[in-house]
C-alpha cells in the first residue's frame, strides 16, 4: 500500500507552485522582473526486486520541488513623463545602496530627496559616476548621484560673437547698414551690441562695433575696421577671427566687455557676404548668458545626466551605473525590487548603460512587470488540478486504509 508521505509531498510542492503563481499574479502591477516559475523534480525511489529479466522494480516516494526561477526577459516600457523615470532596454540592474549594502534592482521608478539624492522609493542611493566641471570623472569608484537642486549658475560673459549677413554690391558709396547683437557681461545684464557697415568703394566696406551710451564710461578699443570682398562677393580679408572688441567701464560694476568677432562658421567659411541683394542680417550667435536656477535634469541612453537651467543652459553632473552579473538566476530576491548577488551569481560587474552586455536606458519611462495574466490563470489551472489530485491520492489511502483496519474487526 502507498504511503501517505507520497502523496503529501505532491500536496507541499503544489503549495508552493500555488503560491507562487499568487505572487506573480500580485505583482502584475509592479515595476521589471516578477515572474517566477516552481520547477519541480522526482524524489529517490525505493528498489523492491527484479523481474525476470533483472530488471529492477522501482516505486518512487514523491516529488520535491527543485527551484524557483526568475523570469528576466524584458517587461514593456511605458512611456511616465517624469524624467526622474528611468528604463533599462536590455540586460543589466541599476546599482543602489544604502547603509553601505549594495542591490541591484530594475525598478527605474527614483525620486530626489531634499538633499537632491537621487533615491528609490525606499530611500536607497542611485549610484554612478561623478562629473566634475561637466566631465564625468575617470575614476572607477561609484558615488551616489546628486542633483544641482536649488542651485544658481553664475552669468558667463559673452567672449565670443557672430554674425550672418549680406552686404549689398550694388549699393552706393556711403550707404550704411547696420545689425544688432545681443551680448552680456559678466554679472548677466544684457546689452546691444550693433554692427554697423558702411560702403567706401567697391568690394570694400568699413565696419563699426558700439554700445549704447552710458553702457560703458572707458574708452573703446578695436571697435573699428575694413571688409574686403573679392570679385565673387567673398570675404577675403579680415579673415578667421576679430580680437579684442573692448568696452570698458562698466557703469553695473561688471567687468570690461572684450569679446572676439567671430568671421567664419564652424567649416571655415566666412559668414559675412557681399552680393547683388538687400543688405540684411539673417543671424547672430554668441556664448554670453545670464544667471540661471536648476530647472530639472534629462538622462541619454548611457546613462549620462544633464541638468538643465532656467537660462537654457545646461551641464553633465554624472551619469547612472549598470551592473551584470555572469549567472542572473543565482541572484537572491529580497525584495522591494531588489537582489543581491551570490557566489552562484558572480559579482556584479559595473560600467556604462550600452556597453558591453549591458542594456541601454530610456528617460521618462518605466519598465512593466513581465508577468503576463493569461499564462499565469493557465498555470493556476494546471496547478490546481495536481494538487486537487494529490488530495484524491490522500483520501484514497485513507479509504484503503481504513478498510484494511476493519479486516482484523
Amino acid at each position: 500500500m502507498g504511503s501517505f508521505s507520497t502523496a503529501l509531498s505532491g500536496l507541499a510542492a503544489d503549495s508552493v507552485a500555488l503560491n507562487t503563481i499568487g505572487n506573480n499574479l500580485a505583482n502584475l502591477n509592479t515595476t521589471a522582473f516578477k515572474k517566477q516559475t516552481t520547477n519541480f523534480e522526482d524524489l529517490f525511489y525505493q528498489q523492491i526486486g527484479e523481474n525476470g529479466a533483472n530488471d529492477a522494480l522501482q516505486v518512487g516516494v514523491g516529488t520535491k520541488v527543485a527551484s524557483t526561477s526568475t523570469s528576466y526577459l524584458q517587461g514593456s516600457v511605458d512611456p511616465t513623463g517624469n524624467t526622474k523615470d528611468m528604463a533599462l532596454s536590455g540586460d543589466g540592474f541599476f546599482v543602489v545602496q544604502q547603509n553601505g549594502v549594495q542591490s541591484l534592482t530594475r525598478a527605474g521608478d527614483f525620486q530626489l530627496n531634499s538633499n537632491g539624492n537621487l533615491i528609490t522609493t525606499e530611500g536607497e542611493n542611485v549610484m554612478g559616476y561623478s562629473a566634475v566641471n561637466g566631465v564625468i570623472s575617470g575614476s572607477s569608484s561609484l558615488a551616489p548621484l546628486t542633483l544641482p537642486t536649488g542651485a544658481t549658475e553664475s552669468a558667463k560673459a559673452t567672449q565670443n560673437f557672430s554674425l550672418t549677413a549680406n552686404l549689398n554690391a550694388g549699393a552706393a558709396t556711403g550707404t550704411t547698414f547696420s545689425t544688432p547683437v545681443q551680448v552680456y557681461d559678466s554679472l548677466g545684464q544684457t546689452h546691444q551690441l550693433t554692427m554697423s557697415f558702411t560702403k567706401t568703394a567697391a568690394n570694400t566696406w568699413d565696419y563699426t562695433a558700439s554700445l549704447p551710451a552710458g553702457d560703458y564710461t572707458g574708452t573703446a578699443t578695436n571697435t573699428t575696421g575694413t571688409l574686403t570682398f573679392d570679385s565673387s562677393g567673398k570675404l577675403v580679408s579680415p579673415t578667421g577671427s576679430l580680437a579684442g572688441i573692448s568696452f570698458p567701464g562698466l557703469p553695473n560694476g561688471a567687468t570690461d566687455l572684450s569679446f572676439n568677432w567671430n568671421l567664419d562658421d564652424s567649416s571655415g567659411n566666412p559668414t559675412i557676404s557681399q552680393t547683388t541683394a538687400a543688405s540684411a542680417g539673417s543671424g547672430s550667435g554668441q556664448d554670453g548668458f545670464p544667471s540661471g536656477v536648476y530647472n530639472g535634469f534629462g538622462v541619454d541612453s548611457s546613462g549620462i545626466i544633464t541638468a538643465t537651467y532656467s537660462n537654457g543652459q545646461s551641464q553633465v553632473v554624472g551619469q547612472v551605473a549598470v551592473a551584470t552579473v555572469a549567472n542572473d538566476q543565482g541572484l537572491v530576491v529580497t525584495g522591494n525590487n531588489n537582489y543581491m548577488t551570490t557566489a552562484a551569481s558572480g559579482q556584479a560587474n559595473i560600467g556604462i548603460a550600452g556597453t558591453g552586455s549591458r542594456g541601454t536606458i530610456t528617460d521618462s519611462a518605466l519598465e512593466l512587470s513581465n508577468v503576463d495574466i493569461s499564462s499565469e490563470f493557465a498555470d493556476l489551472i494546471v496547478a490546481q488540478r495536481a494538487f486537487e489530485a494529490n488530495s484524491k491520492t490522500v483520501t484514497t489511502f485513507d479509504t484503503v486504509t481504513q478498510d484494511t483496519l476493519s479486516m482484523i474487526r
